[in-house]
């Protein structure tokens, strides 16, 4: 699956930081992606919501602490090259955890705002089974009629989607539609639209990953 050897970023060759159980021992793992501005120090700090026995935690580091420079919603060129090196550190991370034995089934992606947006592009453009997949206050990436005729099957993955229904970053249409094309790609999609939240994380998204989470751990 990597794209890493063939891409050449800004984001290769930044760290990633490991919290949890080492790769090498893990039954699962979950990819946590920050958001704009933030880091993967930050993002790793939500993952201590919902510890797991088991689990290896994978936070990899934006170069500058962005992604991809302007609004995920402008022309996809414009999001270049980080665009593209980004989502190649998604593949390279989901290939690094394969290696050490465990399965995109037990695998979870989230994110977080400019992270999430990163991931619902990823997990709809790179469509399997996952372990699940949460994007807090995110959407699909590109304009307003972008196609979104993604190949591939979610084969039920489990997905969350949270985010206020009034947040100044990411539209509540955009939310929607997100919702419906991963729907349509064959994931059992949970959308919560949060009234006047602001652009945060919410203790009611913290229960769902933790269903999530326990979900995963309980896979035979």
């Amino acid at each position: 699956m990597s794209e890493e050897n063939t891409v050449h970023g800004p984001h290769q060759g930044q760290p990633t930081l490991f919290a949890g159980e080492p790769l090498k021992t893990a039954r699962a793992a979950m990819i946590l992606l920050h958001g704009r501005g933030a880091s993967a120090e930050d993002i790793l700090e939500l993952a201590t919501e919902f510890p797991a026995p088991g689990f290896a935690y994978l936070a990899p580091q934006a170069a500058r602490h962005e992604w991809y420079p302007f609004s995920f919603m402008a022309p996809l060129d414009s999001n270049e090259p980080g665009l593209s090196s980004a989502l190649a550190v998604i593949a390279s991370l989901l290939d690094q955890i394969a290696g050490a034995g465990i399965p995109a089934e037990r695998t979870i992606l989230l994110g977080f705002s400019q992270g999430a947006c990163l991931l619902l592009e990823f997990a709809a453009r790179n469509a399997r089974r996952y372990g699940g997949i949460v994007g807090l206050s995110g959407g699909l990436i590109g304009p307003s009629g972008t196609p979104r005729d993604y190949p591939g099957s979610l084969e039920h993955t489990p997905i969350f989607l949270g985010c206020s229904d009034m947040d100044f970053h990411i539209p509540k249409a955009r939310v929607e539609l997100s919702a419906e094309v991963l729907q349509q790609l064959g994931g059992d999609v949970t959308l919560r639209l949060y009234p006047h939240m602001g652009h945060t994380v919410n203790r009611d998204e913290i229960r769902f990953i933790r269903e999530i989470v326990k979900a995963v751990q309980h896979q035979k």
